[in-house]
């Protein structure tokens, strides 16, 4: 029972993952790109980054605090001595005091009591000579001592000519950058989700007409053959009908595959698989144009932007190479033989700060500023030439669509009179008034004008959500 309830358990938590997607509405499917989508989560991982990235270059203003553990053991006589003064245990003996000491025991031996005796030999030079010249074993030749020293550390800039807090804002920008990139690439999946979904339903209504032209010429090739039976056709017209159902059948599969294609470039977005959609309209609404929200909307113009106020920020980092840098430190710790022994009682501090200000690098500094203000103005001129660019884009993608729009009435019109012409000359054919051939033409002048109608439904709805991508106004 137990496996069984399992077993259960796995399925019902595997099922959705393995179900195809059925019927799908354009809205649902546009939350499931938003969601699912692999490149915008690829994309949201580098906006977070960013974050973080900004939030790393924020923390330089609030100084570094370190804390250092040092653990040695040496016999080497300046190490040894060193080892002391830090851990405040120096003494005299330490210095070789003991040699010397021996010296002027020595010397007042020999004076047997007698100062005057003892001054005079303290103050002769050979005296004085030879005991300078003799070498503290104690300092020479220290014993093995072990040091453990732990010692805060805290670093602060104080003023850095205002370079910091420009430094800040630029990643702060930057990571404002990645979520404008972001959301190009969610309009893009967004335009692109749309595109199958319209390409879908346009093929859809393509098969279905291919279909009833499919019926029309095998209802035509049974005409033709019983004709044939009867004396009124010639087997020509029966492989000449059946060139053209081969002709029909051709462009039929192909379109059952381009709805393949489309079904797997749309399971491909949405990461999941899907096996049918709710059909949209063929022809997608023509958005509205506002010139003030498309300055407004637009994420390239708005990139710009962003771009030249990091620019103008990047002139500010420049400018603060004339000005001085000044910064504080501070120290704190404690060192002995034996670890973390008597902290407080051998703790020491050492306090400072710098001024540092560079006077002279041989215009290097100026170059720098000079090129940062040229890539200022460069900038400027960029933010211009996108806003006239975009606004020259949307106004020929509008001219598109309304020619395509003109094309699609135009073919509409020709295909109801194709299809009245195929039927016309389809009851004259019975009569025997005109030739199986001229049958097939008008049947392929049919063929050619909705595939003619297809293509530029397809090129009017591509300009349409490009139109909508560059407007930025959502779903």
């Amino acid at each position: 029972m137990t496996w069984f309830r399992r077993t259960l358990l796995v399925c019902m938590v595997t099922l959705p993952l393995s179900a195809n997607l059925q019927n799908l509405t354009l809205h649902r499917a546009i939350n499931i790109v938003k969601k699912d989508n692999l490149e915008l989560k690829i994309a949201r991982f580098t906006e977070q980054m960013k974050a973080y990235e900004a939030k790393a270059t924020k923390g330089n203003n609030y100084g570094k605090l370190d804390v250092t553990l040092l653990g040695m053991r040496s016999n080497d006589a300046g190490n040894v001595f060193g080892f002391k003064l830090q851990s405040r245990e120096a003494n005299f003996g330490d210095f070789g005091f003991s040699d010397f000491l021996q010296g002027v025991g020595g010397a007042m031996q020999a004076s047997n009591g007698d100062f005057q005796a003892f001054s005079d030999m303290m103050n002769n030079p050979q005296t004085q000579a030879q005991m300078l010249a003799t070498e503290p074993s104690d300092l020479n030749f220290p014993e093995a001592r072990n040091h453990y020293q732990t010692k805060f550390s805290y670093m602060l800039p104080i003023y850095t000519g205002g370079k910091l807090s420009e430094y800040g804002r630029i990643m702060t920008s930057l990571y404002a950058m990645s979520k404008y990139d972001t959301q190009k690439l969610l309009n893009e999946k967004v335009y692109q989700t749309k595109k199958a979904f319209y390409d879908i339903t346009l093929v859809e209504n393509y098969i279905h007409n291919l279909s009833k032209i499919m019926r029309n010429i095998r209802h035509l090739e049974r005409i033709v053959r019983t004709m044939k039976k009867e004396g009124y056709a010639k087997n020509i017209d029966v492989l000449e009908v059946q060139a053209r159902k081969a002709e029909a059948e051709s462009m039929l599969n192909q379109a059952k595959l381009n709805r393949e294609l489309a079904y797997q470039f749309l399971s491909f977005l949405l990461n999941q698989e899907v096996s049918s959609i709710h059909r949209v309209k063929e022809n997608a609404p023509m958005p509205h144009i506002d010139n003030k929200g498309l300055v407004k909307n637009n994420i390239d113009i708005q990139k710009a932007l962003l771009g030249l106020r990091i620019t103008k920020m990047a002139m500010g980092v420049q400018r603060a190479n004339f000005l001085p840098t000044v910064g504080a430190f501070a120290e704190y710790g404690s060192a002995d033989n034996t670890l973390w022994n008597d902290f407080r009682a051998k703790d020491a501090y050492t306090i400072g700060f710098q001024v540092q200000w560079n006077l002279f690098n041989g215009g290097i500094d100026h170059a720098n500023y000079e090129k940062a203000k040229l890539e200022y103005f460069q900038v400027q001129e960029k933010v211009e030439w996108a806003k006239k660019g975009i606004a020259l884009q949307v106004k020929k993608l509008r001219t598109e669509i309304l020619s395509a729009d003109a094309d699609i009435r135009s073919y509409q019109k020709q295909l109801r009179f194709a299809k009245k012409v195929y039927q016309n000359y389809h009851a004259r054919y019975k009569e025997g008034m005109v030739s199986i051939s001229d049958v097939l033409i008008k049947q392929s002048k049919e063929l050619e004008v909705l595939l003619k109608l297809l293509t530029v439904k397809n090129k009017r709805n591509t300009k349409i959500f490009e139109l909508n991508s560059i407007l930025n106004r959502g779903e």
